[in-house]
């Protein structure tokens, strides 16, 4: 037991110095799971537009359209500021970015609703950002649908009944909407627990996948590892390369997924001890995957930018999180699956946004702990046979060149002098004989 210790402890200082020692893994390791999350929550931080200009081109000029660009100077997402007289003007004004929204009444809007059919507002919105857009939809939507009860209202009075049984005809089950865990409806709420635990997920797999490539581009894998763990004790290399990153990674952790996030005023109902207990397999996942494809694949230091770049988007894609994973494809719902950010998003989202405990995240947690079983085993078995072939090649290597460099004496030495030699050791046999 002491000498396993002691074995990890070694490869712990290794992987220290390694890390230590080069810049763009600690740029990796230290700046980018802290500047990101930082950046995003900053453009995230306000997660409504209040009193958003807009402009609305009224040409129905009717009592109802009056009272619906009234109604949308009165909610506090929107700001009738221009009431133009044509959709030339609204457009201009869209154009120097002096409007964010333009609502269009047509002229048959009116006489639509007196034939007791569908008048239509027509919406433009600016779609340089997510924000204008949202703004635009709620604050109409509030207004229409307000709108569209009171029509209704006024339908069932001239129809000839009474105050309450028009209410009872046209809403008899009274409904409230109440957002549990989204009460602000944000996008930053919504958006910034799942992209955190990517930033945590990338970053490490990154960092250890350019580590690796360094050590193979280098020919460095072998010199990495103690001359005794190279034969049966290859696992006390693959933990102690993994304590030095769990050691380094648990505090970015804290400070990402709970200091940030109440910083910021996000949703945050789960505790630390909670989030904890689930990071951990999850940290581990993403070590063993990342050692599993840097002995696999990684062949050069930068190499690993090309899969991050790549695989990014596709991980924040088939979390769960922006596509419900109900409607993914069976062979992408399988392969999120291969990724721990897909288990780790999914558990990470229900105790910090929802309050879950660990027992009501079971299987996202048994998933993460599957996965780093299997990941271990794999980059730990790779890394044998990887040592294994390094060996083989050094041996051979040095074979080869005392082959050549003994060739080389015997054809550089002199013949004269081998003469000599031969002639003087025949004249001692014969002085001896006689």
């Amino acid at each position: 037991m002491i000498n396993t210790l002691k074995d990890i402890w070694t490869v712990f200082s290794i992987e220290v110095r390694r890390v230590f020692g080069d810049r763009m893994v600690l740029l990796i390791f230290f700046l980018a799971p802290l500047l990101y999350p930082f950046i995003f929550c900053f453009i995230y931080h306000n997660e409504n537009v209040e009193n958003m200009s807009i402009a609305v081109v009224d040409e129905a000029q009717c009592e109802e359209s009056k009272r619906f660009i009234h109604k949308l100077d009165a909610t506090p997402e929107l700001t009738v500021s221009y009431r133009c007289s044509n959709l030339g003007e609204a457009r201009w004004l869209m154009d120097n970015h002096d409007v964010r929204s333009v609502f269009y009444f047509p002229k048959d809007f009116s006489s639509r609703l007196a034939e007791l059919r569908t008048a239509r507002v027509v919406v433009f919105s600016d779609m340089s950002s997510f924000y204008f857009y949202k703004a635009a939809l709620t604050g109409g939507n509030a207004v229409l649908i307000d709108e569209m009860h009171q029509i209704e209202m006024e339908r069932y009075e001239r129809a000839g009944l009474g105050n309450e049984e028009a209410q009872i005809q046209m809403q008899p089950v009274v409904m409230e909407n109440s957002t549990l865990f989204n009460p602000t409806g944000g996008y930053g709420s919504f958006f910034l627990p799942c992209l955190m635990m990517l930033v945590i997920h990338q970053t490490l797999f990154l960092g250890i996948c350019i580590l690796s490539g360094d050590a193979r581009e280098n020919r460095k894998s072998l010199k990495l590892i103690p001359p005794h763990l190279r034969r049966g004790s290859i696992h006390r290399v693959t933990f102690g390369r993994s304590l030095c990153y769990l050691i380094i990674y648990v505090p970015i952790c804290i400070l990402d997924l709970w200091f940030i996030p109440r910083w910021f005023n996000l949703p945050q109902l789960g505790n630390l001890y909670t989030i904890l207990i689930f990071l951990l397999p999850f940290i581990l996942a993403v070590i063993f995957f990342g050692m599993a494809v840097g002995n696999l694949v990684v062949r050069q230091k930068i190499s690993p930018m090309l899969c991050f770049v790549f695989f990014s988007l596709v991980l924040f894609f088939i979390t769960g999180m922006v596509w419900p994973q109900e409607s993914l494809p069976r062979f992408w719902l399988l392969f999120s699956y291969l990724f721990p950010s897909t288990p780790g998003v999914q558990g990470y989202v229900k105790i910090s946004s929802m309050g879950a405990q660990l027992s009501e995240v079971r299987t996202e947690y048994m998933v993460l702990w599957i996965q780093a079983a299997v990941y271990f085993a794999v980059a730990t078995l790779t890394l044998g046979i990887q040592t294994f072939i390094r060996r083989r090649q050094n041996i051979l290597t040095h074979n080869l060149r005392r082959v050549r460099f003994e060739g080389v004496g015997v054809l550089t030495e002199n013949p004269l002098a081998e003469t000599d030699r031969t002639n003087e050791t025949i004249t001692k046999t014969e002085t001896k004989t006689l």
